[in-house]
């Protein structure tokens, strides 16, 4: 069963809006958060870390403000989250090339690779489970390997969403593109609020200095 949300996160949220509009001139850790995907290709299983996005917005009730940035190729929106500056991407360009739009937004927004997190779905997880890690190959994945070679470098932050594998004799290509069953449907809801959370804790965690994963570390995290 998936574990209530965590309190900690209404107190984030809570002081969202005050920090907006406490002091703009203060100084604040810029991030940006891509979700990678097919654009257009809305509900599949490979669009996964487009709806962790999506929820994240939702969340910071910045839903609606989603705006296309041509400069980068990707719909954008950014907020103030306590000592954070997030800038949310959702690449308009296809899987195997959403690397082009991560690092043209880098360029534009004066980020370095470090200050750059990854969210995607991952095969050798089950729909459920999910794990933050920094750094390291790309393990197969397209829209990963894309990054890793637009931005010349693996350091970026990733949170992996699991999909789990097709049963049988079911083509991957096939599985990641198809959406999501029924009976996995129930299950998907409460899996991207988790994700959200997850993302979002770990972000203002870092951005105040308070974590300190190593390169090739992760944290695992299966909701109940």
């Amino acid at each position: 069963m998936l574990r209530p949300l965590p309190k900690r996160l209404g107190r984030f949220l809570s002081r969202t809006m005050s920090h907006r509009q406490a002091d703009p001139r203060a100084a604040r850790k810029r991030v940006l958060v891509a979700g990678l995907g097919n654009y257009g290709l809305r509900g599949t299983r490979h669009n996964v870390g487009m709806a962790v996005l999506n929820q994240l917005a939702q969340k910071l009730n910045i839903a609606d403000q989603w705006k296309a940035d041509r400069r980068c190729c990707a719909d954008v929106t950014i907020t103030n989250v306590e000592e954070a500056e997030l800038v949310l991407m959702k690449p308009r360009r296809l899987m195997n090339i959403n690397g082009l739009s991560v690092a043209s937004a880098a360029e534009i927004y004066d980020l370095g690779v470090e200050d750059i997190y990854l969210v995607h779905d991952d095969l050798d997880k089950p729909l459920g489970k999910m794990a933050i890690k920094l750094g390291g190959s790309a393990r197969g994945h397209n829209g990963v390997r894309s990054c890793i070679s637009s931005l010349h470098s693996d350091c970026m932050v990733r949170l992996r969403v699991g999909i789990g594998r097709p049963v049988g004799e079911a083509l991957v290509e096939r599985y990641v593109l198809g959406r999501f069953t029924s009976a996995e449907h129930e299950v998907l809801k409460r899996v991207l609020e988790q994700a959200a959370d997850l993302l979002l804790e770990h972000i203002l965690q870092r951005s105040s200095g308070k974590d300190h994963m190593p390169p090739g570390g992760k944290r695992d995290r299966t909701p109940h």
